[in-house]
């Protein structure tokens, strides 16, 4: 091939031959957060720089059985395309294929140039030019938990929970992980480079948690989005499934999707931190704090974002079904840690680990954003067990009840994107409708043998 005229290409097709890299795999998030890619031979990189990767925009509005919803700009525009360009500085090489590396890449819609609409990585990018415009720059630190399930002929599903050991929550080690799973999976991802930092066993049989550093709010989320597609792939390879569903089975609890948040001001320093201040937090921390719970009942929609998000909601689950906050209290809707100074934040996790990380950042960040806006107070912080309803409001409890909260928060869908929103809406409302027309084993059972 003709040597490519930017510099910068060059040295990173350099770097791939170097490595024995042949295919580089080009991913971007899909508008539920699953990984889209395209494997693409090194040889042919320039020219995809150059022209552009064509994908049918309707991939944006596929569902997880693989039918299109009738979304605008899908069907009804006759399923055109977007351009999705490799970015060469997110380049990393996968430890589990030799031979293949792998990078994000930029959607594009190739009449304008501009991003595609429906992009989550660009939807993000909206919101966090927003506070910028404010002095305030989100450091995100992401935490997420997964059952773990082997293959099982006699279940109905086909798999069961790998390694049923009760008890076992904050554990590692052979007890709970017989097969070192979660060793072989901590190892690699360190290897990937996308800045996890530790992992144990969590509160049911095959449910592990694994935890990432803190960083910029995009690039926490380009990092949670490449660990969910890489614990899954590397699941696989063990002839297991990794999933992050909300609550995949009915005698376990749920995962969580935990999200650390605090805001850096252009100097680098934490803007939450007031040793001064009420409880030691900022009028900046607690004005987030009061978005993010005026505006929980829209959030919901994007962070619970399935019709079996809600059923991880309830009593002694820890996973929030109330609107409220509290100090070091994690039965609380949002828990602030006991750390100050540099270490001020706030932990929302309302999320379960079916969302999408770009929307959930994006929620949460335009929720504080309009909290420091409308400079109001909180409510007093939760004191003792949560769970309520006489302390605090009930969040919805099942998707169309969420999605009608997001409809109405026009105030959020204004920062997120309205268009983005009301795509998002068609979307979801479609799965409910599909939903309501599915027959469950449950009815059938419940029904069959008795009306």
């Amino acid at each position: 091939m003709s040597a490519p005229e930017n510099p910068d290409v060059r040295q990173h097709l350099e770097r791939l031959t170097a490595e024995g890299i042949d295919v580089v795999r080009v991913t971007y998030p899909d508008l539920i957060g699953v990984d889209r890619a395209r494997d693409v031979l090194v040889d042919q990189l320039p020219t995809a720089l150059r022209h552009g990767l064509a994908f049918c925009r309707a991939v944006y509005h596929t569902t997880p059985q693989g039918d299109v919803v009738p979304v605008a700009g899908g069907l009804d525009a006759g399923l055109p395309d977007v351009i999705v360009r490799p970015d060469l500085d997110t380049l990393v090489s996968l430890p589990w294929e030799p031979g293949v590396a792998s990078c994000l890449g930029e959607v594009e819609d190739p009449h304008t140039g501009s991003p595609a609409p429906e992009s989550p990585r660009d939807l993000l990018r909206t919101v966090l030019a927003r506070c910028a415009e404010h002095g305030l720059h989100p450091v995100v630190g992401p935490e997420l938990e997964y059952f773990l399930c082997e293959p099982d002929p006699a279940s109905p599903a086909g798999w069961r929970r790998y390694s049923e050991v009760s008890g076992a929550v904050y554990t590692a080690g052979l007890r709970a992980d017989p097969d070192n799973h979660l060793l072989r999976t901590l190892r690699m991802l360190r290897d990937l480079g996308i800045g996890v930092t530790s992992g144990n066993h969590e509160f049911d049989g095959g449910q592990i948690e694994i935890n990432l550093t803190h960083s910029t709010a995009l690039d926490a989320a380009d990092r949670a989005f490449r660990f969910k597609a890489a614990v899954k792939e590397l699941a696989r390879q063990e002839g297991k499934l990794a999933t992050f569903m909300a609550k995949p089975f009915n005698d376990a609890g749920g995962s969580g999707f935990h999200l650390h948040l605090s805001c850096q001001d252009g100097d680098g320093a934490n803007t939450f931190d007031d040793p001064a201040a009420p409880y030691g937090l900022s009028a900046t921390a607690r004005h987030a704090v009061a978005g993010v719970l005026a505006h929980a009942p829209a959030l919901a929609a994007l962070l619970n974002p399935s019709i079996n998000s809600y059923k991880r909601f309830g009593p002694d689950t820890l996973a929030p079904w109330l609107i409220d906050w509290g100090l070091d209290n994690r039965s609380a809707m949002l828990r602030v840690p006991p750390e100050r100074g540099s270490g001020a934040r706030f932990e929302l996790r309302l999320a379960d680990a079916g969302a999408n990380p770009y929307l959930l950042i994006a929620g949460t960040a335009a929720a504080a954003l309009l909290g420091v806006l409308a400079g109001e107070e909180p409510p007093a912080p939760l004191e003792g067990y949560g769970y309520d309803t006489a302390k605090a409001a009930v969040l919805p409890m099942n998707l169309p009840a969420a999605l009608d909260a997001l409809e109405a928060d026009a105030l959020l869908a204004e920062v997120i994107g309205v268009d983005a929103v009301a795509s998002f809406l068609s979307y979801k409302r479609e799965e409910v409708a599909r939903f309501q027309r599915h027959v469950t084993d449950w009815e059938f059972t419940e029904y069959a043998y008795h009306l």
